[in-house]
């Protein structure tokens, strides 16, 4: 046998040595570990999130009753089936969806118009974005009072102390004692107080398209509209997919404004379905009734939000940035 082959035998008990040595030293992995750091959030997430919707869905089934010493009946699918029989559910419904197909309409129109005049400038771009996205972080409450003083009857409106200066009125107009005024109001508000955040969005995406595009289409003799239909709202299409889906699950929660401004009045004309189910519920204390309003709006959302994921998504597949 060779020195040197004699020296490399006796290497390699050394090197096996100090591996084990150095497995020992490195800390051993627990594979649960991580999951720890999950414990927490979860456990708040299942007792303000989970719990509370399960022992809604329970509430549902009975005649609820929170007076001390009375008994809460079991009454099974009643309240749903009245629900289904209850006219004044489906007005305010109808009205949910009006209020939600008119103001998503607007924030996408008027948020997109805005995220391209944004776009241009090229001084105070900043102080732009915060002036339209202003109104999304103000409260509803805030801003639903400042509507109620804007449309106020009388002169001390300043609506109706614009339009009768303007000569567009001859009088002022009751505008929140009228249910086809009032949702004038409403609407404004909604449009108002979204469009910022839908301008946000729409920003972000204008500015992940190259200039590149924009300047060979303008070589090519695109005018300016060509260019925003040809090209930029296709480019940003599952963005404007996005922010339509998030506005219209947004318009079917609308509440404070509408509890704020009309109260749902005169004669349930401009009620929507969370004030209706407000009022059912600590108005009148029917709690097992107004658990089953909210399930049926819920059913109702998960719907439409389905359906509009696959009527306006058959094209993403096939859609290539």
């Amino acid at each position: 046998m060779s020195v040197n082959s004699i020296q490399r035998s006796r290497a390699v008990p050394g090197r096996m040595a100090q591996g084990r040595a150095a497995d020992r030293s490195k800390p051993y992995y627990r594979p649960y570990v991580p999951y720890l750091f999950l414990v927490p959030g979860l456990a708040l997430y299942l007792l303000w999130s989970v719990y509370p919707l399960v022992y809604q869905l329970y509430i549902s089934f009975f005649d609820w009753r929170i007076i001390p010493g009375q008994t809460s009946e079991f009454i099974g699918l009643a309240n749903y089936e009245a629900v289904f029989r209850d006219n004044i559910f489906w007005l305010a419904m109808r009205n949910t969806v009006m209020y939600a197909a008119v103001t998503v309409a607007g924030q996408m129109i008027i948020g997109l118009t805005l995220a391209l005049l944004v776009h241009r400038v090229t001084v105070a771009k900043r102080f732009f974005r915060t002036i339209y996205y202003l109104p999304v972080v103000t409260s509803w409450v805030v801003v639903s009072f400042l509507f109620i003083y804007l449309f106020s009857p009388g002169d001390g409106g300043l609506i109706n102390f614009a339009l009768v200066k303007l000569g567009v009125i001859d009088r002022p107009v009751s505008w929140l004692a009228n249910s086809g005024t009032a949702w004038i109001a409403i609407y404004s508000l909604g449009i108002w107080k979204g469009m910022g955040w839908a301008m946000v969005i729409f920003l972000a995406a204008l500015q992940g398209i190259p200039t590149e595009l924009y300047e060979a289409a303008a070589i090519d003799g695109a005018t300016e509209w060509q260019r925003i239909r040809y090209m930029t709202i296709p480019l940003i299409r599952r963005t404007i997919f996005f922010v339509f889906i998030a506005l219209m699950i947004g318009g079917f929660q609308v509440f404070i404004s509408v509890l704020l401004i009309t109260g749902g009045g005169p004669l349930h004309r401009t009620e929507v379905a969370l004030t209706y189910m407000f009022d059912k519920a600590f108005g009148d204390l029917h709690f097992g009734y107004g658990a089953a309003l909210s399930y049926v709006l819920a059913v109702v959302i998960v719907v439409v939000s389905v359906v509009q994921a696959r009527f306006f998504g058959r094209g993403d597949k096939d859609l290539e940035y």
